[in-house]
């Protein structure tokens, strides 16, 4: 739908969700800035519930850079050639060796033994692997299906109506055509990353952990000046919503260029109880969260 038409039919979805409900509360929801980060176990970074390395792979060390700065859900864009998935932007990009499981399964599975299970010694939580299937959505869900089999044994799984978790999640979006297969699926390694439009759907927490959307689609606020007031009691509906039924919140398309606008954004994000902050600034994402602890 237009632009305009779809930011009103929001924000009346919002008003109503607001008015229904007074003091919404959730349970697997990350916990917000107010709350802090993970306290130190082990050696390395204390982990960053919020943060998601947008883009992960056109770092120098893919998902190593992001691990040094605490990041705690990364991001690989996979395309689907010779039977293998490859990790790139950009067919024109695409390199044979840049693999899925080279630059990205392998290494978690060596960090995960090397830390007595988990990807971070001493955080309990699983670390999100976000994989953006760029074309042939459901043969390349069906080739990444078959590589997470080979690592299941340390992958969060879903499994005749239970979910288990493990180290690591692997959340499929992209190509929305792998979605039918993996409804499909009573055994899987992996799970779906939603959209705004699957809020209070039948799709729960045990297929959509996650929903995603792209900031500018909702919002025209872009951090200068305070948030219009209608958008952030939208903003706060929407992650509400998401929150009671166990579900996740993540933005791409914000402001990710260094200064205040950028820093309002993420800010407002953090107040609002949004999940996922995205990036490709480690750093910087990381200097602002830690400095935003309380």
């Amino acid at each position: 739908m237009p632009l305009p038409t779809r930011r009103r039919a929001v924000s009346t979805f919002a008003a109503a969700l607001t008015a229904a409900v007074a003091a919404p509360s959730y349970a697997h929801a990350a916990p917000t800035a107010a709350q802090g980060d993970t306290p130190r176990t082990g050696p390395g970074p204390r982990p960053l519930p919020q943060a998601h390395a947008h883009n992960d792979y056109l770092h120098p060390r893919p998902l190593h850079d992001a691990l040094d700065h605490g990041f705690t859900s990364v991001e690989a864009d996979v395309f689907l050639v010779g039977g293998d998935l490859l990790v790139a932007h950009e067919a024109a990009d695409l390199d044979p060796t840049r693999t899925l499981r080279a630059l990205y399964l392998d290494p978690l599975r060596s960090r995960v033994r090397a830390n007595h299970g988990f990807v971070y010694r001493g955080y309990h939580r699983p670390v999100q692997l976000l994989v953006d299937i760029k074309t042939d959505g459901a043969a390349a869900y069906a080739e990444l299906h078959r590589q997470l089999t080979a690592h299941r044994s340390w992958l969060t799984t879903y499994a005749h109506g239970a979910v288990r978790p493990g180290a690591v999640t692997p959340v499929v979006s992209g190509d929305r055509a792998a979605r039918v297969p993996m409804e499909a699926q009573r055994v899987r390694h992996a799970f779906y990353d939603g959209r705004l439009d699957d809020l209070g759907t039948a799709a729960g927490a045990d297929f959509v952990p996650l929903i995603s959307a792209n900031w500018t689609q909702t919002f025209g606020w872009t951090g200068v000046g305070p948030i219009p007031t209608a958008e952030r009691a939208t903003l706060r509906a929407l992650v509400d919503s998401a929150h009671r039924r166990g579900q996740r919140v993540r933005f791409w398309s914000t402001p990710d260029l260094p200064g205040p606008a950028r820093d309002a954004v993420w800010a407002e994000l953090l107040s609002a109880g949004v999940d996922h902050l995205n990036t490709d600034d480690l750093a910087g994402l990381e200097h602002f969260l830690r400095s935003n602890r309380t």
